[in-house]
């Protein structure tokens, strides 16, 4: 059975909040969940951590409903700002950049899979294998710095071990995959 989808106007939604009534809160939701949403992901690319910016910023504007002032603008921009600020506030967050350094390869499959229309399968397949050929330590490097766009010296840091190691395993890395890659060309051609 479908629930169906509660629509207020912009004046009873506010009453509805400033109320605390639980229809103010479902109207909210299903209102404005996809447009808060597709704030939140274009700025926050991880689905997970997307979704747990919304689900605050609607506490956020429950919260908070006194402080919006009609005279400033509609709810709607209120919101939207608010979205995008929290939205803002988890990428600059310390354990964000954390969660990122430390996630490896594991979703890696998806950079080649959603660039099909660039590289065609065959193209995909080998880029996956030829990650197969480095070391554990070496992948870690190589993810933090293509992949996530860390620099050097963050990876130092992150990872906690000297530059020059960091220097020394990326290019390492690099001629592992350069050597695989042009083996892989010759036997193709």
């Amino acid at each position: 059975m479908r629930i169906k989808k509660i629509k207020l106007s912009e004046e009873m939604l506010i009453r509805a909040l400033r109320e605390r009534h639980p229809q103010g809160a479902r109207a909210l939701y299903d209102m404005y969940y996809g447009a808060l949403f597709g704030t939140i992901a274009r700025i926050v690319p991880d689905q997970y951590q997307s979704e747990d910016v919304l689900q605050e910023c609607f506490l956020r504007i429950w919260n908070q409903i006194d402080q919006y002032d009609s005279s400033k603008g509609r709810l709607f921009t209120w919101m939207v700002n608010i979205a995008r600020n929290m939205a803002i506030d988890r990428l600059r967050s310390k354990g964000y950049r954390n969660d990122r350094k430390t996630g490896g390869l594991e979703g890696c499959e998806h950079i080649a899979q959603s660039h099909e229309g660039i590289f065609d399968r065959l193209d995909s397949r080998l880029i996956r294998k030829g990650m197969v050929i480095l070391q554990q330590k070496e992948l870690n490097i190589v993810d933090l710095i293509y992949y996530q766009g860390y620099t050097h010296t963050e990876v130092a840091e992150a990872l906690q071990i000297p530059l020059g190691t960091v220097k020394t395993r990326l290019r390492t890395a690099l001629q592992r995959l350069r050597v695989y890659y042009t083996c892989y060309s010759l036997q193709a051609s």
